[in-house]
């Protein structure tokens, strides 16, 4: 009994986990693309940055958060969201546009991609 109880949840959890990588991944690379190529200015601590630029940024918080990111909403908030160091918010100001934050832009496109 205990090895069929230990097999279900095996198998649970390894569904759980390419359940993750299916959406993650593809979500996680559309809104790398899209701070890439934007016509927005990236601020970070004051200083405002190209898109090509801040992907950078945040692909490298993104490989260090890694292994605590589940969802995309987890990429945002430990890659896009805020300064690890100074804990600053990252903002958005895009031409003829209010500035924003980047989390709430981020959220937006996520939320346009996955009701394609």
């Amino acid at each position: 009994m205990i090895k069929v109880f230990t097999i279900i949840i095996a198998t649970f959890v390894s569904t759980m986990v390419l359940a993750k990588s299916a959406n993650l991944e593809p979500e996680i690379n559309h809104l790398l693309q899209y701070v890439a190529t934007t016509d927005c200015l990236y601020e970070r601590n004051g200083t405002a940055h190209k898109g090509t630029e801040a992907k950078q940024h945040i692909k490298k918080k993104y490989d260090y958060y890694e292994d605590d990111i589940e969802t995309t909403e987890d990429f945002i908030k430990y890659a896009a969201t805020k300064s690890t160091m100074s804990g600053d918010y990252y903002y958005i100001q895009c031409p003829g546009q209010a500035k924003v934050k980047s989390k709430d832009w981020l959220l937006a496109e996520l939320a346009s991609f996955r009701d394609k």
